[in-house]
């Protein structure tokens, strides 16, 4: 890349111009309108709808092939995991270097444009995942296509919340934009359920056949979920792309590969004088990898443990978005007044315990005790323990961002959410892997989450030596 380009007098008076015209509340709102419109991904493609219908269709395809049940619900599962682990890994190992790249240049809305394009593309491709898991691999292409982009422009989002208020503020709209994103999430996942997406008997939830005249038996209402996600984030971007705009770039010596890696390496080098800096990517690494598996692997074990048909799942999604909406604004209350570390300890204690609920429960026990046959108490848990998921999952998160604003580089904010993106992903692999492995051995779908509760405690252990103002004086 070659130099950037430095505002001349007139450009940087237009821009002021332009900027004046554009007010806080209009970027703040602008802002959140990216959680609005990319919290689709996550709500109907990672958890509450493709991820359970990949792994129905993979688990039948493998009984095809003459797996037992068990085990072909076992060898679906690892086929998710290991394939949500290779695309972690390639996230995590780009983030830090997109993320000096861009403090180099200055400029983040051009990368977050990029970016969006790659979510529109995987999320769009995901249609042609045929039902009988014949393209099993075609699908999972698709959705890491999606997944990159969607968590790549993510670090450059997150970069731009210190230029939207003081630090004290930050955690409030930190805790919004994740709250008005659930919300999105809720919006989108009820249209999908009431519209398109097909029960046992080719129904929707409401008793309507899928919109568009779209074929039941070839599932084509729940494969329409990748042409909605990508639609909405097109549709739902246009404020954010109106409203939000990068700050002035008054002089920038140049911007390339290798200037973005000379960076990198000096803050990697620094984090050794920065000690609550590193406890905290280590920490955060380690808890927002565990959530990151609960949330990948939710409506997967409904599907498979429970049995749950996909509009169960998608209902069992709503009410944990509007928890998580409720939580996230409620968490971003109790953030601007306590801080953010202490709202983060109580998440991750509580999401241990619906961990060890969920391991412990199958439709035929739950805690060890035996079960009446057909008994709905384990529906009734699980859906408990969603709300719970869903809601301090949406606290976390927000906290987790306002905790890396305190220790984030004020002048080169993207670089230090670079490095928040690469521990997010670096070990992105791990919960999956972990519970693929933890399935295989265990020949069990319900022990193959175990892994996240290890993955939980490493992280509140290393939280100790994080310091709630960050290292900075």
């Amino acid at each position: 890349m070659g130099a950037i380009h430095v505002l001349s007098s007139k450009g940087w008076r237009g821009f002021q111009a332009m900027e004046k015209s554009i007010s806080t509340r209009k970027r703040i709102w602008g802002w959140y309108f990216f959680d609005w419109a990319s919290q689709p991904y996550h709500t109907l493609l990672v958890t509450f709808i493709f991820g359970p219908f990949f792994a129905s269709v993979a688990a039948q395809y493998f009984l095809g092939t003459g797996l037992s049940e068990e085990a072909a619900d076992a060898q679906a599962q690892s086929m998710w995991s290991f394939g949500l682990g290779f695309i972690g890994l390639f996230i995590g190992l780009g983030a830090p270097l997109l993320g000096a790249l861009a403090d180099s240049s200055g400029r983040r809305v051009p990368w977050i444009f990029a970016f969006s394009i790659l979510y529109v593309i995987g999320a769009f491709g995901l249609w042609f995942m045929l039902p009988d898991g014949s393209n099993l691999w075609l699908g999972l292409v698709f959705f890491g296509i999606g997944f990159i982009g969607a968590e790549w422009a993510l670090i450059f989002i997150n970069s731009q919340l210190p230029s939207l208020s003081t630090e004290e503020g930050t955690g409030k709209i930190s805790g919004s934009g994740f709250a008005f994103g659930y919300l999105g999430g809720v919006v989108s996942l009820a249209i999908m359920l009431l519209l398109f997406v097909e029960q046992g008997d080719g129904k929707t939830l409401i008793g309507l056949d899928p919109a568009f005249g779209f074929d039941a038996t070839a599932r084509e209402g729940t494969r329409f979920v990748g042409p909605f996600t990508a639609v909405w984030f097109v549709v739902f971007m246009i404020p954010y792309f109106l409203w939000v705009r990068d700050e002035p770039v008054v002089s920038k010596a140049g911007a390339s590969v290798a200037a973005a890696l000379s960076s990198l390496m000096r803050s990697l080098r620094g984090l050794k004088n920065n000690r609550s800096l590193a406890a905290y990517l280590g920490s955060s690494m380690f808890y927002r990898d565990a959530l990151n598996g609960l949330y990948s692997f939710g409506g997967v074990y409904a599907a498979l443990v429970l049995n749950w048909q996909i509009t169960q799942i998608g209902v069992f999604g709503v009410i944990g978005a509007i928890s998580a909406a409720l939580f996230s604004w409620l968490g971003g209350k109790f953030d601007s007044r306590f801080g953010p570390k202490p709202v983060i300890i109580t998440a991750i204690w509580l999401l241990i315990g619906v961990c060890i609920t969920v391991v412990s429960m199958s439709r035929e026990m739950i805690f060890g005790v035996p079960l009446a046959e057909g008994s709905s108490l384990p529906d009734i848990v699980f859906l408990v323990c969603g709300v719970f998921i869903g809601g301090l999952g949406g606290t976390l998160q927000a906290a987790s961002r306002t905790l890396m604003v305190r220790h984030s580089k004020p002048e080169a904010p993207t670089e230090s959410f670079g490095l928040y993106g690469l521990t997010g992903r670096a070990t992105a692999f791990l919960a999956p892997t972990l519970i693929g492995l933890a399935t295989a051995l265990s020949g069990s779908a319900r022990l193959g989450v175990s892994p996240v509760i290890v993955l939980f405690l490493i992280g509140l252990v290393l939280l100790r030596w994080v310091k709630p103002e960050g290292d900075r004086s």
